[in-house]
């Protein structure tokens, strides 16, 4: 049996630094006539804190679960039920098909910038491609992580490396309500993915990386490949029972594998062709489908030139513009193709001999 490291953790923070970083929140003078029931509330805060109470409403799991007198979370057993809806609906032929066009950058013109990004207009047009197809379009926009009130995607926490059976599928590390964690934007996060056919993820370049909004989504999609979708069989989060799982023989299962992907990556200066390459490399891992040459895009648009003009630079580029639709065009017949058993993937019933 693997020995659980410990000793990285610092100790738990003051009563007087819980309270600076409690009352951060009401720094609007406007709060002030509310201090007496500011403080009761910080009490009651600061106790949840003290208790650890991550999920403070559970209910018994079902006997469809290894441990059905488990208390589960409330709000994980409620993204569970919705990804699993999403799922059979993604898998019944009666349904309109679906594609996710994910807007990776973090700019729009309700955040400081003041101004929609280049991103946002190359989704658009993908878009309006899916909806001439006749297939539904999911938009998600990550640019509302920045100008959205409490909107959040917390970080991954890591736990597939500890043990992969700690990664449940959907993520429970959240919401964690005795750290202030809540609000995750993955709880919905993942029933678009799983209720997609396609995905489209048009992202800018980051010194020669995705934007940390589209990387917080990323990382948080690790429990899609190779998660465990029962949380009672570690019961929650015990790192010596998911050690145990994972040496008796784990499976990892890829929760998304067989749908179909497309990507446009931009910049200006440099970058463009690693992002790209990169974001393959994750999506292949996982088990989705590439839709081909023309579904996998990088290009510079407004190379060395002015901030500023990139936009007008945008406007006259006709020819990325078509390139983008070209994208769409592939992952719309690639969508085609797959939900009538037609999509090529030679490799699909082969079994690694290395599987993680």
């Amino acid at each position: 049996m693997s020995k659980v490291r410990k000793g990285q953790a610092p100790k738990m923070i003051s009563r007087v630094e819980f309270h600076r970083r409690f009352a951060d929140r009401a720094f609007d003078p406007a709060f002030a006539a509310e201090k007496p029931a500011m403080k009761r509330l910080e009490e009651i805060a600061w106790q949840a804190f003290q208790e650890g109470r991550k999920s403070p409403v559970t209910q018994k799991a079902d006997p469809g679960f290894a441990d059905p007198k488990y208390d589960l979370s409330v709000e994980w057993r409620a993204t569970r039920d919705a990804v699993q809806a999403a799922e059979v609906r993604q898998k019944d032929p009666a349904t309109r098909s679906r594609v996710l066009v994910i807007v990776g950058a973090p700019r729009n013109d309700g955040t400081c910038p003041g101004e929609n990004s280049k991103t946002f207009r190359l989704a658009k047009i993908a878009s309006e491609v899916f909806d001439q197809a006749g297939i539904e379009v999911d938009f998600l926009d990550l640019s509302l992580i920045a100008s959205e009130y409490a909107r959040h995607i917390h970080p991954c926490k890591g736990c597939v490396s500890t043990a992969m059976p700690l990664c449940h599928w959907p993520c429970s590390c959240y919401p964690n309500h005795s750290l202030d964690q809540e609000n995750d934007w993955m709880a919905e996060i993942y029933e678009q993915w799983a209720s997609a056919h396609g995905v489209v993820i048009v992202t800018p370049v980051h010194w020669y990386q995705t934007p940390s909004v589209l990387k917080l989504m990323i990382d948080r999609l690790v429990c899609a490949d190779g998660g465990n979708p029962d949380p009672t069989t570690t019961h929650g989060k015990d790192p010596k029972k998911a050690k145990a799982l994972e040496l008796k023989g784990w499976p990892y299962p890829k929760h998304l594998a067989g749908r179909t992907y497309g990507l446009v990556v931009h910049g200006d200066v440099a970058g463009i062709e690693g992002v790209r390459r990169a974001l393959s490399d994750w999506l292949d891992w996982m088990g989705l489908i590439d839709a081909g040459a023309h579904a996998r895009l990088d290009r510079f648009i407004g190379y060395y030139e002015p901030y500023a003009t990139s936009h007008d630079v945008l406007d006259a580029d006709t020819t990325v513009q078509e390139e983008v639709r070209n994208v769409a065009r592939a992952v719309a017949e690639a969508v085609r193709e797959l939900r009538a058993g037609r999509l090529s993937h030679p490799d699909a019933d082969l079994r690694s001999p290395r599987p993680k």
